[in-house]
């Protein structure tokens, strides 16, 4: 008996892949030839999925589930199960692998459930379909019998060398570029952090080195863009570390590699090479920090040595090659409104050029969920299970951090303001926390959240939170926001959010001071050889209320006299814009 098999997930965003639905079709086609493999996103409407699966009459259909789909995914298996009412239905992924029974219980539409590493299980479920149906031998499965929900033992983990590459087939090749690739060199977490999945399963185990290697190769000469690692400790150990980074700096093509890493373990000489030998750009590191509060990391049994991982931190700052993404969890055990405010910015102080602020979720499985009750936590019912507050973190409080969340993204995570924002929290503020707090409270007071905004809203927002507390040397403050618009874009912006300064007589006067007279700029500006119709056509002019080049180079702010900022926008597509400055007085105007 043949079987016409579609393995199906929800991505959460249309340029993410499914690295497991490949694992599975890997391990499974040479016996089960003509696997289709068909993803969707949350967001797409439950009807056209599940048109789209109908379209393909399936015999068996297998759903890949985790926080972020489970929800949306029931929707789909309930309807599939109206109109297609023979279609044998699996459940496999994280979201199902514990408490399982509660999921068979709950979803009656549901034939089995895979728990755990699904390749050997999955297969040998489509052996027993297809043949004797002798359930009770599948080790890793959950299926019913006689009104009973039945779960068997668990399966031994199938030595990794013995799992096909997920990454050969030809189907994913035309979208390769277009994709975020995800890839793993291991499986397993050397740590026990109680909130995280990956503490349950003990040991690292890791695929042939030889074998990734061929693999990443193949991605990269088959034209992927973005390869992200999926490992939880990329650098657990030193020597793989330093020949994956080095494999990597050579044949990059132009790729970009992200990678989780602990920073408190990186060692000096890992970082001494990335600093030597990375080019500018194909590294991101994701680095979990979550909290700076001892006690807290203690009790959800996380080691972490903040100084370590300062000094890691710092170091792949200063050589300017990797950006750095670093994670923060709200509301882990005996971490308060104001511990962690501490703890932001104690991380916010690090310069990471994104900061992620991420809300506790009590994962099914976790050691966190078991000791909710210890901590007085309460949490939502279904996925994404996010806390809704405990004992010293109330619901109040979690909210106004929500806030934070919301402006931090828009404002320092989307880089579309570094100087103004930088600026601010030195001067204006009382921390960077304080700033995205004030900011996010105004922001909600005036109903923000509820509408859209166009990048000039970002700025004339702000412009109006800062009016409205009564923040001096306003004036300034602009004419910082004014240059960061003006980095915003890569061609002439055709509108400005501020009334223009100037008059069109004069806005011509330094436009042909500019043109007869460029290397009272620089020789730079004057090597660029622009003439008065081409600066008419790609240089915006704004005259400022202090000297621009001054603050820049040093931090100190020098209001003995007006600055002309000239931006030069190039012709050439997506050339970044040039600026420079020129002293009024100085050029007699």
């Amino acid at each position: 008996m043949s079987l016409n098999i579609v393995l199906s997930t929800l991505n959460a965003k249309y340029i993410h892949t499914s690295l497991a639905l490949r694992y599975l079709k890997a391990f499974s086609e040479r016996d089960f030839p003509g696997i289709h493999i068909a993803e969707y996103t949350i967001k797409d409407p439950a009807m056209n999925i599940v048109s789209d699966l109908y379209s393909k009459r399936p015999d068996v259909v297998g759903f890949s589930c985790y926080i972020w789909n489970i929800e949306e995914t029931i929707v789909v298996v309930n309807m599939l199960r109206k109109i297609m009412p023979d279609l044998t239905i699996v459940l496999g992924g994280p979201e199902v692998s514990y408490d399982t029974e509660y999921w068979m219980n709950r979803l009656p539409d549901v034939d089995y459930i895979v728990m755990g590493e699904g390749e050997e299980t999955f297969h040998h479920l489509l052996t027993e379909l297809r043949g004797s149906r002798a359930l009770y031998s599948v080790f890793g499965l959950a299926y019913r019998k006689d009104d009973r929900v039945i779960l068997n033992p668990p399966r031994p983990k199938v030595p990794l060398d013995e799992l096909p590459t997920p990454h050969r087939f030809a189907e994913d090749v035309p979208s390769l570029a277009n994709r975020v690739v995800y890839f793993e060199t291991s499986r397993g977490c050397p740590f026990s952090c109680q909130f995280c999945l990956s503490s349950i399963e003990v040991g690292v185990r890791y695929f042939d080195i030889e074998r990734t290697k061929s693999d990443l190769l193949y991605l990269i000469g088959a034209g992927a863009k973005l390869i992200k690692f999926v490992d939880r400790t990329f650098n657990i150990k030193r020597e793989y570390a330093l020949e994956m980074f080095d494999f990597l700096i050579q044949h990059h093509q132009g790729c970009v590699f992200q990678f989780e890493i602990t920073a408190d373990i990186m060692r000096p000489e890992v970082l001494d090479y990335l600093r030597e030998h990375a080019p500018p750009g194909i590294f991101r590191f994701e680095i979990g920090v979550q909290s700076t509060n001892d006690l807290t990391n203690s009790l959800v049994k996380r080691r972490q040595n903040f100084a370590k991982l300062t000094r890691t931190v710092t170091m792949v700052k200063e050589s300017g090659k990797i950006d750095q993404h670093l994670d923060l969890i709200a509301g882990l055990p005996e971490e308060d409104y104001g511990s962690f405010r501490k703890t932001f910015n104690d991380v916010f102080a690090l310069g990471p050029e994104e900061l992620q602020l991420g809300f506790l979720k009590m994962l099914r499985g976790t050691g966190m969920r078991h000791d909710a009750d210890k901590y007085g936590y309460i949490y939502m019912d279904h996925a994404p299970y996010e806390i809704l507050g405990n004992d010293i973190l109330p619901f109040s409080d979690l909210v106004r951090i929500k806030r934070v969340e919301d402006v931090l993204e828009k404002y320092w995570n989307a880089h579309r303001m570094d100087h103004t924002v930088h600026y601010l929290i030195e001067r204006e503020f009382t921390s960077a926390f304080d700033f995205f707090q004030q900011f996010g409270d105004y922001w909600e007071q005036q109903g923000w959240q509820k509408i859209g905004h166009q990048l000039e809203d970002l700025f004339t927002r702000l412009r109006s939170f800062l009016q409205h507390r009564g923040t001096e040397g306003l004036d300034v403050i602009e004419g910082l926001m004014k240059l960061d618009y003006f980095l915003n874009h890569k061609y002439k912006p055709r509108k400005i959010w501020w009334d223009f300064t100037l008059d069109k007589s004069r806005q011509a006067s330094y436009l042909r001071l500019l043109a007869e007279q460029p290397q009272q700029v620089s020789d730079r500006f004057a090597s660029l050889r622009i003439g008065e119709k081409e600066l008419h056509k790609h240089v915006m002019i704004e005259v400022l209320p202090f000297r621009l080049d001054h603050y820049l180079a040093t931090g100190e702010l020098d209001r003995s006299g007006e600055q002309l900022l000239a931006v030069y926008f190039q012709p050439d597509a997506g050339a970044k814009p040039q600026t420079f400055t020129l002293a009024l007085e100085a050029a007699g105007a």
